[in-house]
């Protein structure tokens, strides 16, 4: 508040009506107002007991001494009961206006311009604000990614080696052959029997999934060879 009064009185308002405003403003004003303007009557005769119009972010008060400059009258408005502001400018000075949603009229005359002008601006910019309010833009939020818990399988013991094993297994040609070479014979000097009792045991190899056909009809070439 202090700041702003050192601005208002670079523009001829008088000190000393300042000050008294200021100090009877003090009770009246909420926690969360502050000041923006003061607009002081300055007549062209000697003006005694001026009429002064403060204006803040929340309302403007009308200041009217009274009882000889004893006491104060305040009559106030809510920015959200004035419906226009105006200012006529004159020779001797200038008059703010301003006009309320049930039709009242409040002039504070013979204000110097440069105040008029201020005063004005301010209450423009209020106007303004109230019929555009500013929305705050949402906040983004930030979803925290939620972590995918992994059930953990146990891996089953396997307790009978069979369950790992192939069925069947193949054997390769030269155990096969040295299986039933094991005589220590040739196929030449087999016996038609012993002949026959090999192919019998080539083809249960077969049948058996030991052995691939090819395999089994080249080793049962061999013995009808000598049948």
């Amino acid at each position: 508040m202090i700041d702003n009064l050192k601005k208002i009185l670079n523009e001829d308002q008088d000190p000393k009506a300042i000050e008294k405003i200021t100090a009877k403003l003090e009770n009246l004003l909420m926690s969360s107002e502050e000041v923006g303007y003061i607009a002081v009557q300055k007549k062209p005769a000697v003006t005694i007991l001026p009429d002064s119009i403060v204006v803040t972010n929340k309302r403007i008060i009308l200041c009217k001494p009274k009882n000889l400059g004893l006491s104060m009258e305040f009559i106030d408005f809510n920015w959200d009961e004035i419906s226009g502001t105006f200012v006529k400018e004159g020779i001797l000075g200038s008059d703010f206006t301003f006009s309320t949603k049930t039709e009242l009229t409040h002039t504070v005359d013979y204000l110097p311009k440069t105040q008029a002008r201020k005063l004005y601006t301010y209450a423009k910019e209020q106007l303004d604000a109230l019929k555009n309010p500013i929305v705050a833009a949402p906040v983004e939020t930030v979803s925290t990614p939620v972590e995918e818990v992994v059930e953990e399988i146990e891996p089953e013991i396997v307790t009978s080696f069979a369950e790992i094993m192939p069925a069947t297994q193949l054997v390769p040609d030269t155990e096969v052959e040295v299986e039933y070479s094991q005589s220590g014979k040739s196929m030449k000097d087999l016996t038609k029997d012993e002949l026959f009792e090999k192919l019998q045991n080539y083809k249960k190899l077969l049948d058996n999934g030991l052995i691939l056909q090819g395999e089994y009809d080249r080793l049962k070439a061999e013995v009808l060879e000598y049948l």
